[in-house]
């Protein structure tokens, strides 16, 4: 669960917190830790070396709920990045997609992934995110997500921030 369970989608809230992860603090270096809320314990940011990642919206629980229905909420929730995306307006650079597909497998065979791809997959984002970067000031990259973990877990839209290049892993050297 996030801090975000419960809210209605807001496409120009989650782009001012989006473009507020600009200047968002992160670790140069250190462990990846989990930050939540001390009342109810859902993940409010995972935090990095070099990244910070933070949920913007969750969906209502699809327990219970069937096709089409269900293909309607999984897809509107695919569609949240490219809301935002809208939201930010054209002051910002055209976004690129970078698939998570190379880092999931090997994760998912215990090879060794980048700490932000771990951090995203530990919270069930497993989908391919929509990039922009290097954005001034300071040269960060910033990313938009959506989970879904399985056919009943309600959908999550996260974005993330990085002090680093976000890039696709090179499927050349996978051991798969």
């Amino acid at each position: 669960m996030t801090s975000r369970a419960g809210e209605d989608f807001d496409a120009g809230r989650a782009a001012a917190e989006v473009a507020g992860l600009l200047a968002a603090p992160v670790p140069a270096t250190g462990p990846t830790t989990d930050e939540g809320d001390p009342v109810t314990g859902a993940w409010t940011a995972v935090v990095g070396e070099g990244f910070r990642i933070v949920p913007l919206w969750e969906g209502p629980s699809l327990t219970g709920v069937y096709a089409p229905e269900w293909n309607d909420a999984v897809e509107a929730a695919e569609r949240r990045p490219a809301e935002v995306a809208e939201a930010l307006g054209g002051g910002w650079d055209p976004y690129r997609t970078v698939r998570l597909h190379v880092a999931l497998l090997r994760w998912e065979a215990g090879a060794p992934v980048e700490p932000l791809f771990e951090a995203l997959f530990a919270k069930d984002l497993y989908g391919d995110l929509v990039v922009w970067g290097p954005l001034a000031p300071g040269g960060r990259w910033i990313a938009l997500t959506v989970g879904h973990s399985d056919g009943d877990a309600p959908p999550v839209l996260a974005a993330l921030v990085s002090d680093r290049p976000i890039t696709e892993p090179d499927d050349r050297d996978s051991p798969l």
